[in-house]
């Protein structure tokens, strides 16, 4: 019990003395993680609209595919990566295995079903009316897909939000195509698991804490965001 006390006074005083290492792994989780979240939104969110909004070849079997690959095994997505950057893969000549760049290509598969099924999900699930009401005042098709997508705007951000959270926990693929190097691939998920390996329980416990934090914010935002995209009277029912 006293070891436990003593690991977590440690970790707390790692916290706010601003270590360095700490803060290394802290900046670098979050670049990995936002960077993915915005290659993935940038592509999801089109793709999500064109579905919703579009009647395209194999549109059935694309939003079978992307429901689907929600679920995937981090650790697939990572071994598949691997496969595709090792020397021996067709992308190893771009050298990018063991490389930042890397965790932000495992994480981007990860994130873009994620952010692409639920915001498909939020701009189907917008009233016809709206569109009907834009197509009666003169609007082109395109003033229409973009006042449908501005009224699904809290369902996308809840897709966003909720691949954010995905991503900042994630450890398995990152770990393989990381390599979880010291100062350069070492992120949160991946430290807490290799220096409790080792026991050095205090930086885990610290990144421990930092990480449940950052969770419990997505979490409150996802939450303040989806209370504002339900009506008022659904509310008050």
């Amino acid at each position: 019990m006293y070891s436990i006390i003593e690991a977590f006074k440690k970790a707390f005083a790692l916290i706010f003395s601003l270590d360095s290492e700490l803060l290394g792994i802290i900046f670098l989780s979050l670049k990995v993680s936002g960077t993915a979240l915005l290659i993935a939104s940038f592509i999801g969110i089109p793709l999500s609209a064109m579905l919703g909004l579009k009647k395209i070849p194999a549109r059935g079997l694309l939003i079978s595919l992307m429901n689907t690959f929600m679920g995937l095994p981090p650790v697939v997505v990572g071994l598949f990566v691997y496969i595709m950057l090792s020397r021996s893969g067709p992308l190893g000549f771009m050298g990018l295995l063991y490389t930042p760049s890397a965790m932000i290509i495992a994480q981007t598969i990860l994130a873009l079903p994620i952010v692409a099924s639920l915001c498909h999900s939020a701009i189907i699930e917008v009233d016809r009316n709206i569109s009907l009401a834009s197509q009666t005042l003169g609007a082109t098709p395109f003033q229409t897909s973009i006042t449908i997508i501005k009224e699904a705007r809290y369902g996308i951000m809840s897709g966003i939000i909720a691949a954010l959270g995905r991503v900042m926990a994630e450890v398995g693929a990152i770990l393989i195509v990381g390599g979880n190097i010291a100062g350069y691939t070492r992120v949160m998920t991946t430290t807490i698991a290799l220096e409790t390996d080792k026991g050095n329980f205090e930086l885990a416990i610290a990144l421990g804490i930092i990480l449940l934090t950052i969770s419990l914010v997505i979490n409150a935002l996802l939450h303040l965001v989806q209370k504002k995209g339900i009506p008022q009277a659904a509310i008050w029912d």
